[in-house]
């Protein structure tokens, strides 16, 4: 029999399962237990083929796996592996932007945030889980070290069931980091929401499903702090949001500088890009540019989008003035190319 971790293995990451594999014959028991004498949960393939453990095994402790079998000649045999699993210079944490059970839009990436820099992140890609219903295509991007992107090649289908898993309790990241615990979240894709922002006709088309649901007059950024011309996502919903110039480098008390309340807002960038109710531009809206670079709507169409539209939502905007929209700007993943996208990945 072969047995996972070897005899005498140190340093065994214990978020890996154990495992043992009849060579000649079949498995007929496995005991892991640790040094109190505790087993560890596994199970047996009906066929006595191979055993797996089916728990984690804890940080810094000391393990005894004994497995008994039948050889092809009738004879009884035994294998013993005594190990002790990895001490972790350090552990990080993760994060998904996902909730469990909400319904987001067809723009959604699904973003890992560690709580330190990954060395290895081939390893972490394979400790990251992403299942759907149905199956669509997908990969990784590393836009740093300590977060790293998954979206699908296109939008997701409306109604896809997605579930993720962060597995990364016991896996080793590389220069001594390990993962600190598991996450896990489970969403579904609702219904397909884009809006299309144009800067010169001063309109936001909305659509759901590809049929027309809306047209509302806007006003954009001008001249001097245009709208960055691109494919934003819908990133959170404020009711109630003070929107301050401070927070993208520009004081409050200087000319180009501002502290306003909204009653409606939703963020489209980590630039300071929102929609939100702009009740004192009501007369430019559809007429004329006149915003920091936000898109301005009435609180009444604010309401209606806002109450329509949902995180992972996509909105375009075009003819907003010469910038563009990087991909790093938010959850602004739809600005790539799907094979400039697969070039950030770690593995194939």
């Amino acid at each position: 029999m072969a047995l996972t971790p070897a005899q005498g293995a140190a340093d065994v990451a214990p978020g890996e399962p154990v495992r043992v594999n009849a060579t000649d014959g079949k498995i007929n028991d496995v005991k892991l237990t640790n040094a109190e004498g505790k087993l560890v949960a596994g199970q047996l393939a009906p066929d006595g083929a191979g055993w797996v453990s089916t728990e984690p095994l804890g940080y810094g402790k000391s393990y005894t796996l004994t497995a008994t079998g039948t050889g092809t000649n009738g004879q009884p045999t035994t294998s013993t592996s005594a190990f002790n699993t990895a001490k972790p210079a350090r552990q990080t944490t993760v994060s998904i932007n996902a909730q469990d059970g909400e319904t987001v839009g067809v723009g959604m990436p699904i973003i890992f945030t560690f709580g330190m820099k990954v060395a290895d992140k081939a390893a972490a890609e394979k400790a990251l889980e992403i299942k759907s219903e149905p199956q669509v295509e997908g990969a990784f991007h590393w836009f740093s070290d300590t977060s790293v992107i998954w979206r699908p090649k296109d939008y997701w289908p409306s109604g896809t069931k997605v579930s993720v898993k962060a597995a990364v309790y016991g896996k080793h990241l590389g220069n001594g980091t390990y993962g600190k615990e598991d996450r896990a979240a489970n969403f579904t894709i609702g219904d397909k929401l884009v809006a299309v922002a144009d800067g010169a006709t001063f309109q936001m088309k909305v659509s759901i499903n590809d049929q027309e649901a809306k047209v509302m007059p806007i006003s954009m950024g001008k001249k001097s702090s245009s709208t960055p011309n691109g494919n934003y996502t819908v990133m959170s919903e404020h009711n109630g949001y003070t929107m301050d110039s401070s927070t993208y480098g520009v004081p409050t008390d200087s000319a180009a500088g501002y502290r306003t309340y909204v009653q409606y807002a939703v963020r489209m960038s980590n630039s300071g890009i929102f929609y939100h109710s702009a009740p004192w531009s009501v007369g430019s809206q559809g007429k004329r540019n006149v915003s920091h670079g936000c898109i301005n709507l009435s609180t009444e169409n604010a309401k209606w989008m806002m109450d329509t539209s949902k995180k992972g939502d996509i909105i375009t905007v075009q003819n907003g003035g010469p910038q563009t929209l990087a991909a790093t700007d938010g959850w602004s993943v739809w600005q790539m190319s799907w094979d400039d996208w697969k070039s950030g990945g770690q593995k194939n």
